[in-house]
């Protein structure tokens, strides 16, 4: 009677210890439950994409410099946004965002070729961490004319020789003067190089978007 009556009583023990054992585990939280909460509390910092539509235009000041004359083709060449780009009243691209490009075309101005020119592309940008690709219309810029200087040259050579012959040799001499005159001036035409296109940091330049641009812009 003794034997049973302890067993009875070890048995009853052991469930009120199996009973308080498992009370306190469900009443844990479990490691993956509490790292939940804390991530729901204290939510990661997140991104949204917005789409820069083409034909968006980018003004830009150049941050290096490029001429008709000492640039050649694939040289770099680099600007800055003056102003941001926004969307929704959100700016998408703050000013001073960094655009990158590559010069496409250059003719410098030889004698009696033409006018000089310079043409380049941006093909990249970078704003805070990320750099993206893009496609953006080419940049060009051409030399001034000098046809007005051109003819003023030559006017003055026939003047002078109008003068010089007329001096010397009467009316025969005069026409003789101006032909001779206006001869020279035009060999000084032929001889002398035209202006050259030169761009230094700050000079303004704008391009336009031609296909549309996705961002990543952190959510405010």
């Amino acid at each position: 009677m003794k034997r049973l009556l302890m067993f009875a009583l070890g048995a009853a023990l052991a469930g009120v210890a199996c009973g308080t054992t498992a009370s306190d585990a469900t009443d844990r939280p479990l490691p993956s439950e509490r790292s939940a909460a804390s991530s729901t509390t204290h939510p990661a910092p997140g991104y949204r994409e917005m789409t820069i539509p083409s034909g968006t235009t980018l003004p830009l000041a150049l941050t290096s410099s490029v001429a008709s004359d000492t640039s050649a083709v694939e040289d770099s060449v680099t600007a800055e946004l003056t102003n941001p780009i926004t969307i929704d009243g959100r700016d998408v691209l703050p000013a001073g965002t960094r655009l990158a490009g590559v010069v496409t075309g250059v003719d410098d101005s030889d004698r009696v070729k033409g006018r000089a020119m310079i043409a380049f592309r941006f093909t990249s940008l970078r704003t805070g961490d990320a750099r993206y690709d893009l496609e953006a219309a080419p940049v060009s810029r051409l030399a001034e004319a000098t046809k007005g200087e051109d003819a003023t040259k030559i006017a003055v050579g026939a003047g002078a020789g109008a003068v010089i012959g007329g001096l010397l040799g009467g009316g025969d001499g005069a026409a003789k003067g101006a032909a001779i005159g206006g001869g020279a001036g035009t060999g000084v035409v032929l001889a002398t190089k035209g202006r050259e296109v030169r761009l230094g940091p700050g000079a303004d330049v704008t391009t336009r978007l031609t296909a549309p641009l996705t961002v990543r812009v952190g959510r405010s």
